[in-house]
């Protein structure tokens, strides 16, 4: 057994008889005595570290689907904005939300600020980072849905009651 075992070669890991041993072991077995069992035990090793799995970078596709993550977040990041500068714009003119994307440099504005947030927005996605790996306690994913949310609601009711009252919220 000793003899056999120096005999043998490896090759990637597991244990290979040389053509002589195998030849033997063939002679053995058309012999009428009786066949001794032996058991061998061989180990496959791999020399090479596992990598990692790597999730694959999304797509735009994946990313601006129905369920992805970029739809409402984009749209409540810019509710948020478009309710402040809302108020904001209100409060130093007079004007009300209305007339403010009526008027040709309140289009111009909304158009701009559209395209720089989203693609500010769509930029990490793209990278594979996600939303929730740079939050903070403070600062978390969760806490800016909701607040988009909530902008997008207080955008629809400037616009109700500017349509209902006839005048701008901050005038009231």
């Amino acid at each position: 057994m000793a003899t056999m075992m120096s005999t043998t070669a490896t090759f990637a890991g597991a244990a290979v008889l040389p053509r002589a041993a195998a030849a033997a072991a063939r002679s053995r077995t058309l012999s009428l005595r009786p066949r001794t069992r032996t058991s061998f035990v061989v180990r496959a090793q791999n020399d090479k570290e596992p990598t990692p799995n790597k999730p694959a970078a999304a797509s735009v596709w994946d990313i601006l689907s129905f369920s992805g993550p970029a739809p409402e977040r984009i749209n409540g990041r810019l509710a948020m904005v478009g309710f402040v500068a809302a108020l904001s714009v209100e409060a130093a003119r007079g004007g009300g939300l209305l007339s403010q994307a009526g008027s040709g440099a309140g289009m111009g504005w909304f158009l701009t600020t559209t395209a720089l947030l989203s693609v500010a927005s769509l930029v990490p996605l793209l990278q594979g980072q996600s939303v929730e790996s740079k939050s903070s306690a403070f600062w978390s994913s969760d806490a800016e849905l909701w607040n988009g949310r909530a902008a997008m609601l207080g955008l629809v009711a400037l616009a109700a009651t500017e349509v209902l009252t006839g005048a701008p919220f901050v005038n009231l």
